[in-house]
Order: structure tokens, then C-alpha cells, then sequence
């Protein structure tokens, strides 16, 4: 109870966060709009490729490049460590996410908006499968082997996913991907592990024993040097 407890929290403050970055979203795409800039206003494209292009747009710089720099780079990787920390993955871990983190998204997810040139229908069509991704992702739920493999060669499957949350390096720092697995298998950060071998949780960086501990998470970015 206490793990659903404090992911909630963390689910909650990153909504709350998300809620006031959309007011930023909405003036980026409704600007992209009135000056055509972006890929969808260069190529002249219809709806069905300007949805297209832009949940592709969206899922590749708001979904994969920033979860890759994230794990890349220290300063980030330290409020990312709050997401990996959990020893329990499970449809509440989607999105416990360190408040810091929340704005990194958002950032990259601004970048991707103006590259795109993604119209908030696009926008929000992405959001509502993202949202079905992450808890489909993270959820406590075995697909049959072969099914879950067959999966990943288009979308990030649960196997696939729970890859990226073993407690291990290098597998920790693979399968980035949100929605899409394309990013993953044509990048090279496509990893596979046995089902029975992942463990949840950090070799390092955090203590197993405290990841229920939301004071501890909440401050652990600012204690590193």
C-alpha cells in the first residue's frame, strides 16, 4: 500500500506540473500554426500524415531522446534515479517521476512541437497514447513470449520495457523507447534479457531499502555533487 501511496503522490505533482506546461503547449503549436513552421507545414502534409509525422516527432524527442540524455548526462540522471529506484514496477510506477524530471520533459516535449509543427488534435492524440503506453508498459502483467516479442518489433512491450528497469547496467541504460521500439532496434539500444533474470531496483545510486522513502527521493538530486 505504501508503494502505490508514494507513486501516487509522485503521479499526482507530475500532473500538476504537466497541467501548467499545457498552457505552454498550446500557445507553441498554436504559434507553429499561425507561422507554418514545422515538418508537417514544410511538406504541406494532410491530416492522416501530419498526425503521422507528428505522434512520431512527439514519441522520438519527448519520449526516447530524452530519456536517453537523461541516463546520459549526470545532472539528469540524478532525478531520473527517482523512477528506477522502485523495486516494485508496476501500472504505479509509470509515472513517478522526480518534479525536476517533469520539467526536462516538458522541455523536450516543447522541442518536439516546434519540429514538428503538431497541431494540438495531433498533440492530444499522442498524450492519450502515451498515457495508454506507460501504464501498458509498466503494468504487472506477463504476456506470452512470443507475443511479447513479436510486439517489440513495433511498440515497447511490457517485457520489453521491465529490460530497462532491471537493476543492472548495461541493461538499465536500453530500451528507451515510449510508444514506438523503432527508436531502439534502428539506434542500437535494443536489449534483451531472460524474464526470470530481471530484478528491479539500482546496483548503485540509491538505496533499494529506501525507495518507499519520498522524502529521501524527493531530495536525493540536490544531495549529489
Amino acid at each position: 500500500m505504501q508503494h502505490a501511496g508514494v507513486n501516487i503522490i509522485f503521479t499526482l505533482i507530475h500532473l500538476i506540473i504537466h497541467t501548467f506546461l499545457a498552457y505552454i503547449i498550446i500557445l507553441l503549436s498554436d504559434w507553429c500554426l499561425q507561422n507554418k513552421f514545422g515538418i508537417v507545414y514544410w511538406v504541406n502534409a494532410g491530416t492522416i500524415a501530419t498526425i503521422i509525422i507528428s505522434i512520431l516527432a512527439l514519441d522520438f524527442f519527448g519520449g526516447w531522446v530524452v530519456h536517453i540524455v537523461e541516463h546520459k548526462v549526470p545532472f539528469l540522471w540524478q532525478f531520473h534515479v527517482i523512477h528506477h529506484a522502485d523495486n516494485n514496477v508496476d501500472v504505479t510506477s509509470g509515472l513517478r517521476h522526480h518534479p525536476g524530471e517533469s520539467i526536462v520533459r516538458g522541455i523536450f516535449f516543447f522541442i518536439a512541437i516546434i519540429i514538428s509543427g503538431a497541431p494540438m488534435y495531433a498533440v492530444m492524440m499522442f498524450q492519450t497514447l502515451i498515457i495508454i503506453a506507460t501504464a501498458f508498459t509498466h503494468a504487472n502483467i506477463n504476456l506470452p513470449k512470443k507475443l511479447d516479442y513479436a510486439l517489440s518489433y513495433f511498440l515497447v512491450s511490457p517485457h520489453m520495457h521491465k529490460v530497462h528497469h532491471h537493476w543492472k547496467q548495461p541493461f538499465t541504460d536500453s530500451n528507451y523507447g515510449a510508444i514506438f521500439s523503432v527508436w531502439d532496434r534502428l539506434l542500437g539500444t535494443f536489449m534483451q534479457l531472460d524474464k526470470k533474470d530481471i530484478r528491479y531496483g539500482l546496483d548503485k545510486y540509491f538505496p533499494n531499502e529506501q525507495d518507499e522513502n519520498i522524502k529521501d527521493l524527493m531530495i536525493y538530486p540536490f544531495t549529489k555533487k
